[in-house]
């Protein structure tokens, strides 16, 4: 018989200090996730150093916390996989050489993880991937369409030339003087309004699976703005569902667009915006005419940053041999396609 597999990933991008122990890259034995949204949320939004610090105090205690919950030593583990980038270099140099000092401790493999990977593997968890397949990753900081053709292969095919989805919805949400994190308040008052506002649509050159919401951000903005001198009082709850109807009517365009152009399986959707009730529905009800494509995503849980993510995209990288030294660095530009050599 095969052995299990034990891979612990660590994630620590940006303001969450995350640990998973994952066995045999799809069953979740341990998923810890030590939040700073309380920290962040009276500057309107992450404070990188603020962040690091944070994951200082924290790193230990999360790690701790997964093996106690798995159940495990670190005799059991069979590899340590880290979270290299992208994200904010501060809060990735503290998970980065935690992990090294654990693998050096420990004698363990190190397995590097790209962010926006771990994001689209985080749909191992809830079922098989299936290929070819495309990946839609909405989170706060990308935008992207990724075409994959076999495991840990990534092809870029879409990406945000300006502001990413999850940043549109910080910044339109603090335009409405909404806490952060913005996206779920848009996503919760939008459902409460009428979309009677128009506003654009950036579709860009034919035939181009690129974003752009810098545009619609600013048209936002600018809405707002104009009212306001002219006394005229807007519903909130119909400029949220106007905005989200514009996001949201590219992006699903889009994708569609590119599931027919490569002819995949499977349509996965990745990152904190794939927990946007309103994309959701969308993406079901458009998919719902497509029953040769099988429609992939993750449970509320594993669309914001976690660990769990990263140790089943770990244990992919790790079973492909890719190994890091003990001189990893953090990259907060990592280019996903790196993986692909």
């Amino acid at each position: 018989m095969k052995k299990d597999l034990w891979i612990l990933g660590i994630e620590t991008s940006c303001d969450e200090t995350a640990v998973a122990i994952i066995k045999n890259g799809r069953e979740i034995a341990a998923n810890v996730v030590a939040s700073q949204i309380e920290s962040h949320k009276r500057f309107g939004g992450v404070v990188p150093e603020i962040a690091s610090r944070h994951h200082v105090e924290q790193i230990t205690l999360v790690i701790e916390e997964a093996l106690h919950q798995a159940n495990l030593t670190f005799s059991e583990i069979d590899a340590i996989a880290v979270t290299e980038g992208p994200g904010l270099v501060g809060a990735l140099l503290i998970g980065v050489n935690a992990a090294k000092a654990l693998a050096f401790a420990h004698n363990k493999p190190l397995v590097p993880v790209h962010h926006i990977a771990g994001h689209i593997y985080a749909n191992r968890l809830v079922t098989e991937l299936k290929f070819p397949l495309v990946a839609l990753v909405v989170s706060g900081g990308h935008t992207e369409l990724v075409y994959m053709k076999e495991h840990g292969h990534f092809e870029v095919i879409g990406e945000t030339r300006d502001d990413a989805a999850g940043e549109a919805y910080d910044k339109v949400a603090r335009t409405l003087n909404m806490p952060y994190p913005g996206g779920p308040h848009i996503d919760r008052l939008a459902h409460e309004g009428t979309p009677t506002i128009n506003l654009p649509r950036a579709w860009l050159e034919e035939g181009s699976f690129d974003f752009s919401f810098s545009g619609l951000k600013s048209a936002v903005i600018n809405t707002v703005h104009n009212a306001e001198q002219r006394g005229v009082v807007i519903a909130p709850e119909d400029l949220a569902a106007s905005f989200q109807e514009s996001v949201i009517d590219v992006l699903v365009k889009k994708t569609e667009r590119a599931v027919a152009e490569y002819k995949v399986k499977q349509l996965l959707v990745a990152g904190g915006v794939a927990a946007n009730k309103g994309l959701r529905r969308a993406l079901e009800e458009t998919f719902s005419k497509h029953p040769e494509v099988e429609l992939v995503i993750p449970p509320l849980s594993l669309c914001t940053d976690n660990a769990a993510m990263i140790a089943a995209a770990g244990s992919v990288m790790f079973e492909k041999g890719i190994r890091a030294g003990l001189n990893l660095n953090a990259n907060p530009g990592l280019d996903i396609e790196l993986y692909n050599e």
